[in-house]
């Protein structure tokens, strides 16, 4: 179970005073996504122990708490429940012919802000459009598929967006394993609880790695890794209203609607629209 600090929940809101003046459909919404980020913090490692002085666990012992768990961590955030004693909520229906600002406002939920920061971030470091479209981009595909999102990312996106924007969705993730001191990243506490922090990356990850630092695009997904590790501020709301220009420019919109236009990706549009079917 996921316990409910009330204290944590109120000062996250403002404190009681702030909680006194919400509505009663505010404060349920504020609840709920209370509650989503404590399971994805739990999802993630966050709340638990073990290892070296307490601190963080061994990659054995990140194994072992595989069935201690009613969830796998890989599974998209769209088809789990906030509270695991809870029932799923009815999603909205999708317009006919859906657009990426559809999705971003019905099925990408709680990645939705934490992608906004991020992409918020790199504007705000003078990176160019497609690069700052790959940091709106790169974790929304976890509510479809938290293991390998990077792939499942760019393998989603690449129909519509320039190359490079794909590109540096598919390898920030094997980059997130290697420090670039230079580039502004260092190694995060997260993955160590994560991992375990003797955890050693997969070969073919560490050959992605050395492929990457090779290629002329490096820094495009390097900065994806950088904006991404700094953009988890609970206090943060970025509008979405702020890049639909960068939208309209770089994000080739199917005039069937996202899931309809027969892309060889439109299967995962559908997915996400439709996540009840049983088949």
């Amino acid at each position: 179970m996921i316990n409910l600090d009330r204290r944590e929940l109120f000062a996250s809101l403002g404190g009681l005073a702030a909680v006194a003046l919400m509505s009663h459909d505010a404060r349920a919404d504020a609840l709920e996504h209370y509650m989503e980020d404590k399971l994805h913090a739990q999802a993630d490692g966050d709340d638990e122990g073990g290892g070296s002085a307490g601190e963080f666990p061994s990659a054995a012992q990140v194994k072992d708490q595989i069935t201690t768990r009613h969830y796998r961590r890989g599974v998209g955030g769209l088809f789990i429940s906030t509270d695991p004693a809870g029932k799923m909520k009815m999603l909205p229906d999708m317009p006919a012919k859906p657009t990426l600002v559809d999705f971003f406002e019905t099925r990408f939920g709680q990645f939705s802000n934490h992608c906004l920061q991020s992409a918020n971030k790199a504007r705000e470091r003078g990176q160019p459009d497609e690069i700052v479209l790959a940091c709106l981009l790169h974790d929304t595909v976890q509510s479809l598929m938290r293991v390998d999102h990077g792939y499942y990312g760019a393998q989603m996106y690449e129909p519509y967006v320039p190359e490079i924007t794909s590109w540096a969705i598919r390898y920030h993730q094997p980059l997130r394993f290697f420090a670039d001191e230079a580039a502004g990243y260092s190694y995060p506490d997260l993955y160590r609880r994560m991992y375990g922090y003797d955890y050693v990356p997969a070969p073919h990850v560490q050959a992605a790695h050395e492929m990457t630092k090779k290629h002329k695009w490096y820094y495009a997904a390097r900065e994806v890794t950088v904006s991404d590790l700094y953009a988890f501020d609970p206090n943060a709301k970025v509008s979405l209203d702020s890049f639909r220009d960068l939208i309209a420019k770089h994000f080739k919109q199917p005039a069937e609607g996202l899931g309809y236009d027969n892309s060889p990706s439109a299967h995962m549009w559908r997915s996400l629209m439709f996540p009840d079917s049983p088949l």
